[in-house]
């Protein structure tokens, strides 16, 4: 690990010695690339500066304390070896979870989509709830939210929902939301008081440049038709609205928030570009992953991943067995509780198949 270590050290040193070639400062998509990879290695680079420099603390101490006679001062380097003892394990430690590898896309904005599933009008509100919820998380980030389409129920949710996240690691923590959310609890129209379950379906699609999937246009049919205004309330008088069809495997994209059909087909190709990278890996994932399936980190589209039980103030997520009795917190966009602790099993899981190997 420590030869590997050395090796990124190398890399960064490197780019950083590139970034200051008068050759490369006039190349500007190649001073972002040297300088986004740069940044990608600062994090570690830094915690493995300070390893060294504990680890060197650590030697001296031992040194020290092996020559000293006086006892006091081998009271104090006892202490200090113990400090650093602890702190270069727990630097390690760091370490190795920066090495595990990491997902490309974990940087990239977000197209998230939310569909009412089970429950008729009641599923609606919950959609409109869990719209509500990441719109919160994502303020409290410092995360923009735009809504690209939206299928009004009419009675205050929403049969469908697709909006974008903008921010740094947007990705990263957002696509542990992906699956089927359940929600248990008494309708505003249930007279018997009764306990309704419904059920609502998240998609999470990480951004994706044009490069990173090929998408040959001819295989895609566009129509255009009029769009309809909030809530279907009123009625654009040109045909704006976009709908794309990828004909090979059957992907419908409409978009219709936009303002112009230009802006309209800008956005549906972006979302059908994401649609399309997503299929190639799960292709990958059902090919080369299928012993992890049902475990954390899959993705799993039609797995029930999170119950909110309002009557008990619960949201349990099934994925890890864990329990949440604050439920008005969690629907203000408090996730982190559930998100750090799915990304740390995920760790966990990685670190113990690595040693395993």
């Amino acid at each position: 690990m420590l030869d590997k270590l050395a090796g990124i050290q190398a890399r960064y040193d490197e780019l950083g010695t590139l970034m200051a070639d008068p050759a490369v400062m006039s190349d500007h998509k190649k001073l972002r690339e040297y300088g986004q990879e740069r940044a990608n290695l600062e994090e570690i680079v830094t915690v493995y500066q300070e390893y060294r420099r504990q680890l060197q603390e650590l030697e001296d101490a031992r040194e020290l304390l092996a020559e000293e006679r006086d006892p006091d001062l081998r009271a104090l380097a006892e202490e200090e070896i113990a400090k650093l003892e602890e702190s270069t394990e727990a630097l390690y430690e760091r370490l190795k979870l920066l090495l595990l590898p990491k997902d490309p896309r974990d940087e990239k904005n977000v197209i998230m989509e939310i569909r009412a599933g089970a429950g008729g009008d009641e599923a609606g509100l919950f959609v409109a709830d869990l719209f509500r919820m990441y719109s919160y998380y994502a303020q409290n980030r410092g995360w923009k939210i735009e809504v690209i389409d939206q299928h009004d129920t009419g009675v205050g949710g929403f049969k469908e929902i697709k909006f974008e996240v903008k921010g740094r690691g947007a990705y990263s923590r957002l696509k542990w939301e992906s699956g089927v959310h359940r929600v248990q609890r008494v309708p505003e129209t249930e007279s018997q008081g009764r306990v309704h379950t419904s059920t609502a379906t998240v998609a999470v699609l990480a951004e994706v440049d044009e490069v990173d999937v090929e998408l040959d246009m001819n295989d895609v049919r566009v129509d255009v038709y009029r769009s309809g205004g909030a809530g279907g309330q009123s009625v654009n008088t040109t045909d704006s609205a976009v709908r794309m069809t990828h004909i090979p495997t059957g992907i419908v994209v409409a978009v219709q928030d936009e303002r112009s059909q230009l802006q309209n087909r800008i956005r549906a190709k972006q979302i059908l570009l994401a649609r399309l990278y997503e299929l190639e890996l799960e292709k990958q994932r059902s090919a080369l992953d299928n012993e992890r399936r049902g475990q954390v980190g899959t993705g799993e589209r039609a797995e029930k991943i999170r119950t909110y039980n309002f009557p008990q103030n619960r949201v349990t997520d099934h994925r890890i067995n864990l329990t949440s009795y604050n439920l008005p917190r969690v629907m203000d966009g408090e996730l982190d509780e559930f998100i750090d602790e799915l990304i740390a099993r995920d760790q966990a899981e990685k670190l113990a198949s690595g040693a395993s190997t």
